[in-house]
């Protein structure tokens, strides 16, 4: 809905019909809808207009304009999460700032296709590192009216998107063997569903993900909770979101992604994340460092062989030879 948003404004604005014409974003009274309309007006500010989220709310909220309603998950019972409009302004910016989305390159249609449930219920939550998807069943058919796929009917999509692993965080449907008999790499992390998952599972979900060459495609049952918390772990530890913006910026991928106590979890574990990813970062840099003066000492030591003595009394020149003049690398 914002990128068909932005888009429908872009061209009200750049309309040549419309250049003396004021455009009008407004809404009802209503408070949800007043709040999704901040997000999409908001969207367009930092997207499209480059502004800060901090500087758009300002705007949002001066004069009469109340503050907003924020947004909750998508289970039933009391909230106990609030997910403000100003914490999905800047997930966006922070997924833009990364590269996560691109409007230039974005296939609405594409993705449309893809995320009804017909067609595989899937959704890019980081282009070329994570999908997330529903669990897939034993067999392909339509039960009660709901389609379910099997491992194969993911087949084709997978290898056209490099998608090399798969991360099973629900019980066991299918055989595993039918992922890793056709070149995939797959793993078991079952914990209950609505719950979070251990520090123990946490490491070895990064973990894996972090030594994949490659997508890995993330489900539980539905793909919403358990893979939303997963992979939230993950924006905060290699790309320092807060626990608000990777939950907005995976809400905004996944509708209906990180519910309950997952929220409060992804809140809690923030710190913790953001100072692994620090560390990582840095004994990378340090590393790269060290290799550095190294490659420059070799350098140093490339040097020309001498040209050969013409019995001239003139200065040695660089004499031309059909054969390219040897590099010598001292060792």
């Amino acid at each position: 809905m914002l990128y068909r948003y932005c888009c429908k404004l872009n061209k009200k604005l750049k309309s040549f019909t419309l250049t003396r014409k004021r455009i009008v974003h407004y809404t009802s009274f209503d408070q949800r809808k007043r709040s999704n309309a901040a997000v999409l007006i908001g969207g367009y500010a930092v997207s499209i207009m480059t502004s800060l989220p901090v500087c758009v709310i300002q705007s949002l909220t001066s004069g009469s304009n109340a503050s907003y309603l924020p947004f909750r998950d998508a289970s039933f019972g009391s909230c106990t999460y609030n997910l403000t409009v100003l914490e999905c302004l800047q997930g966006i910016r922070k997924a833009l700032q990364h590269g996560f989305f691109d409007f230039e390159t974005f296939d609405v249609d594409e993705y449309e296709h893809y995320e009804r449930v017909e067609n595989g219920d899937l959704n890019w939550i980081v282009p070329g590192k994570f999908l997330a998807f529903s669990g897939p069943h034993p067999k392909t058919k339509v039960e009660n009216g709901y389609p379910l796929h099997a491992p194969e009917a993911y087949f084709p999509y997978f290898r056209k998107h490099n998608v090399t692993a798969v991360v099973r965080l629900n019980k066991k449907i299918y055989d595993a063997k039918r992922f890793s008999d056709a070149g995939f790499s797959h793993y078991d992390l079952f914990f209950l569903d609505g719950s979070t998952p251990s520090d123990i599972i946490t490491r070895r979900f990064l973990h894996i993900c972090e030594s994949t060459d490659g997508a890995v495609a993330v489900h539980c049952k539905a793909g919403l909770g358990r893979t939303g918390t997963l992979i939230g772990c993950y924006l905060m530890k290699h790309y320092r979101f807060t626990a608000g913006e990777a939950i907005a910026w995976i809400r905004i991928c996944r509708p209906g992604s990180v519910i309950g106590p997952q929220q409060n979890f992804l809140e809690e574990k923030q710190a913790s994340l953001w100072l692994q990813g620090d560390g990582q970062r840095s004994q990378k840099n340090r590393t790269e460092e060290r290799a550095g003066p190294h490659l420059i000492s070799s350098m140093d030591q490339l040097s020309l062989s001498p040209a050969h003595n013409t019995g001239s009394d003139r200065p040695q020149e660089v004499m031309r030879q059909t054969r390219p003049q040897t590099l010598t690398l001292g060792v």
